[in-house]
């Protein structure tokens, strides 16, 4: 399975980068905007203040007449209002859009992870995608409704306090912006540094979850093995490079932040020996000097947030380059654009030289299906046995398309799987698993999954259909759980055992009635018994099903009325159990080692 770092990063530059989440925005980039709006005003309200001052300071302070200071601090008293109401107004409105452009991203990113096809999932680790679309969707979503809004905002505030200024005194603005340069220098070094730490440490935590999902998953494998210890200090160690991290993230922000006031402050203390210095030749008036360095004040807010929302911007920009990492993944298994439908609805299934080699197979090895031809007729039970390794699940996973063959075709019903509608086609044909996958769910709605014509699932007519493939899956003790069939089973089904999981899994897959139902060893967590009794069910609907059958037991393979040999790649040999012993010396030594695995387990009961 790869990890973050075989995969490259895809850099389009930070403007570039950012604005691809624009088109997730839609209506709402209007109440954005709308925000950045407000902000402005509210930045105009606290510039205005300065003004004030200086007519303050001119006027009714010089002259010296207290009766017109009320007027003044009235009027500074209502722009303060002013301004705290329209920084209250900003983040109501910015609020609403952010949580929707979350919502949408956050849903593109499921629907896509879904319509992926298998073979991505094969090479992505769990947490990294977890981590994409739950940490760095959020991440995208303060960026939007508040980074976003406030940069712009705050550079345009900037850029108009530089402008009042230069209008008291042009030498002191020019001296304030001279001594304000190395800013700009650190700030783009900080920039180099910080964007590279900030993926990284992205990359990092979605090992990290990673990590914690498999111990989960693994809690019962870590405890019997007396392996928790090493699981712990394996997390812990990579925890800690997450947290050294994050350290050398603060330092990176703690060095911009120390500059970012210092140098502004140092840029005050030159300007103010140099309009002390104008003040006494005339140049500026006291009511001007005192304006200049209160707007200089207010300034300082903004230019203290760039540290933070650049900070902000880095990491909502590797964000999004790892969230798109995974949109931009092309979905190889996609609906034709005229679908075709299969004329008859028999179930014959069709193997035509069919060849198939996992991505990133190397050129000198032979492909794993290497010119597959089958037939399975109408309603027939084909057994496909093979020796560990020999393709039989990547067989069963071709006709419902999990994943596409690389050469030759799978017919269903005479028609290539691949021009049908991929909701038809998996309406048409279930699977169920030898190693089963159960949702935190109640039990009817687990085996009614595939029945999406069952709009409500506690219809009499769906609870006959529930229990008729339970009863068939020998599958009723979920009658005897405290809540029956409305009991909600654990995450992946852990609170039961293996053979209860695949027995539910078995009935899913019987429950969806499909014209081709693929077993992959469903029943090989069963007792003796048990299978038994479930095979003798299983024929009652196999009787009228076609089904493809991986078979690990001799009495599994009893099931099928033909039985097809997959060695090497090719098949080697079909036709009944009887026939097959009798001509063929790989399938003898194939069903003796079944007997071979079999028997300590039977002589231990």
């Amino acid at each position: 399975m790869n990890t973050h770092s075989e995969r490259p990063v895809k850099d389009l530059g930070i403007v570039r980068g950012l604005a691809r989440i624009v088109p997730f925005a839609g209506a709402d980039m209007n109440r954005l905007v709308l925000g950045m709006v407000i902000a402005l005003v509210s930045s105009g309200f606290a510039l205005g203040i300065p003004l004030v001052l200086e007519r303050l300071v001119d006027g009714p302070l010089a002259s010296g007449n207290p009766a017109d200071i009320w007027w003044a601090a009235g009027l500074v008293a209502l722009l303060g209002l002013l301004e705290a109401a329209f920084i209250f107004l900003r983040r109501v409105t910015v609020l609403a859009p952010g949580t929707r452009i979350d919502s949408r991203l956050r849903n593109t990113i499921y629907n896509h992870l879904q319509a992926l096809p298998v073979a991505f999932h094969d090479q992505w680790q769990s947490g990294q995608l977890l981590s994409r679309a739950n940490s760095d969707v959020s991440l995208t979503r303060r960026w939007m409704s508040f980074g976003f809004v406030l940069l712009v905002a705050n550079a345009i505030t900037i850029v108009m306090g530089v402008a009042i200024l230069f209008t008291w005194s042009p030498l002191l603005a020019i001296v304030f912006l001279v001594c304000s340069a190395p800013m700009f220098i650190f700030g783009s070094r900080f920039r180099n540094r910080y964007a590279g730490l900030s993926r990284s440490a992205q990359d990092q935590w979605g090992d990290v979850a990673t990590s914690v999902e498999e111990s989960v998953h693994g809690i019962r494998v870590l405890r019997s093995f007396g392996r928790g210890p090493d699981a712990l200090s394996s997390f812990a160690s990579q925890a800690d490079r997450g947290r050294r991290l994050e350290v050398v993230k603060g330092n990176a922000k703690a060095t911009l932040g120390f500059w970012l006031v210092w140098v502004p402050d140092f840029a005050l203390a030159v300007c103010l020996l140099t309009g002390v210095w104008l003040a006494a030749e005339g140049d500026v008036t006291r009511g001007q000097l005192f304006a200049f360095f209160a707007t200089a004040a207010v300034l300082a807010g903004p230019i203290e947030s760039v540290g933070y929302l650049m900070a902000l911007a880095l990491e909502a920009h590797s964000g999004l380059a790892r969230i798109f990492e995974v949109l931009d993944q092309k979905n190889t298994i996609v609906n034709p654009e005229k679908p075709q439908t299969p004329s008859g609805t028999a179930g014959s299934l069709v193997f035509e030289g069919v060849h198939f080699r996992y991505p990133g197979t190397p050129a000198d090895r032979p492909d794993l299906l290497d010119g597959i031809d089958l037939e399975i007729r109408p309603g027939e039970t084909m057994a496909l046995v093979g020796s560990t390794g020999s393709g039989k699940t990547t067989l069963t996973a071709l006709p419902a398309r999990m994943y596409d063959v690389t050469q030759g075709r799978v017919l269903l019903d005479g028609t290539d799987v691949r021009v049908m509608d991929l909701v038809d086609l998996r309406t048409r044909i279930a699977m169920a698993f030898e190693d089963p996958t159960l949702f935190s769910d109640s039990v009817r709605n687990n085996v009614l999954l595939g029945r999406t014509d069952l709009t409500d699932t506690t219809s009499d007519d769906a609870t006959a259909v529930l229990h008729q493939a339970l009863d068939i899956a020998e599958a009723t003790f979920v009658f005897d759980l405290p809540d029956g069939v409305e009991t909600v089973i654990g995450e992946q089904g852990q609170s039961l055992s293996g053979g209860q999981r695949q027995r539910l899994a078995l009935a899913r897959a019987i429950a969806a009635a499909p014209h081709v139902l693929v077993l992959d060893d469903p029943l090989s967590a069963l007792d003796v018994e048990t299978e038994a009794r479930v095979e003798a069910a299983l024929r009652r609907v196999l009787a009228t099903t076609t089904a493809l059958v991986v078979a690990h037991r001799p009495s599994t393979v009893m099931l099928a009325d033909r039985v097809a040999l997959l060695d090497n790649g090719r098949i080697a040999a079909v036709g009944t159990h009887t026939e097959l012993l009798a001509t063929s010396s790989a399938y003898r030594h194939v069903i003796s080692s079944f007997i071979d695995d079999e028997r300590p387990a039977e002589e231990s009961r």
